[in-house]
């Protein structure tokens, strides 16, 4: 094997430990919170690919740094279990949103899901100048829960949106969110005074990962009653065919990061490169 060759294995060795460091913490994690995680879907293979996708895309950091990153991811999807699988009226869906965003300001939990967010919260404020950073956090919060609740109205009165107002809709996905809450904890300086900079591109990444769950996650969807973009209508073809529009446009972003924050740069890139391998969609072009 010759040198460069072990140095790649090498590296792929230590991001699978990661993951598998990552996946442990997780696990402890969902038990601290009582019946907010049934295995019947949050099951061994989830925590595994949650966490796969973490380690993979920030490869150079530790399970600590990497712990609010995976522990709200692991809250949205519970949110999203939540709503989409939970709830069966919209006030059901308003009164979880209210409660949320109620939290997030400092109130005092009352429910499980809550007491996650809270403690996320919290460990947040371990960090510099969450205090000043904490409106934006919140903000995307909102935009979070108001893009699932719009979603679920969608469903529930069997509405067909456009593919348009469809993207404009990807903040349920919840993944900027999460990278919001990332960078609060981790980023450095320049990077905490530019998160809102920072959230225009993650966002835009988030419009194509809007898709590439909706294609990885079709079969399932169709059989659960959820929202996807390919009942909607809308052909496969065109959403490929947009989706390598996202791709490139979320690269041009990108790039304007790259020079003043080379790791979150490479860190978006890699959440759209890995995600796209990993659900084994064609449509992104990984050149630069």
């Amino acid at each position: 094997m010759r040198d460069g060759e072990l140095d790649d294995a090498f590296e792929l060795g230590r991001t699978c430990a990661l993951a598998a460091e990552c996946r442990r913490d997780l696990s402890r994690c969902a038990q601290m919170y009582q019946g907010l995680f049934p295995e019947a879907a949050f099951d061994g293979e989830f925590y595994h690919s949650l966490t796969l996708t973490t380690a993979f895309s920030a490869p150079w950091a530790t399970a600590e740094r990497l712990k609010v990153l995976n522990r709200t991811a692991l809250w949205i999807l519970a949110v999203d279990r939540l709503v989409g699988h939970t709830s069966t009226t919209r006030e059901q869906v308003s009164r979880l949103t209210r409660e949320c965003l109620s939290v997030a300001a400092g109130a005092v939990p009352r429910s499980a899901v809550t007491r996650f967010l809270a403690d996320l919260r919290d460990e947040l404020a371990t960090a510099k100048d969450f205090d000043d950073l904490r409106g934006l956090w919140r903000d995307q919060l909102a935009s979070t829960l108001t893009g699932m609740a719009r979603a679920w109205v969608w469903r529930d009165t069997n509405a067909v949106p456009t593919l348009a107002r469809y993207l404009d809709n990807a903040d349920s996905r919840g993944s900027c969110f999460v990278d919001l809450s990332h960078w609060i904890y981790t980023a450095d300086d320049w990077s905490r005074t530019h998160l809102a900079d920072l959230r225009a591109v993650s966002r835009q990444v988030q419009r194509y990962l809007h898709l590439l769950g909706d294609l990885a996650s079709y079969r399932r969807d169709l059989s659960w009653g959820d929202l996807n973009v390919l009942a909607l209508g809308v052909p496969r073809a065109e959403v490929t065919g947009t989706m390598a529009e996202l791709a490139r446009e979320a690269a041009a972003l990108i790039e304007t990061v790259r020079e003043p924050s080379p790791r979150i740069a490479v860190y978006l890139r890699r959440q759209i490169g890995f995600n796209a391998g990993y659900n084994g969609i064609s449509a992104y072009n990984p050149s630069p």
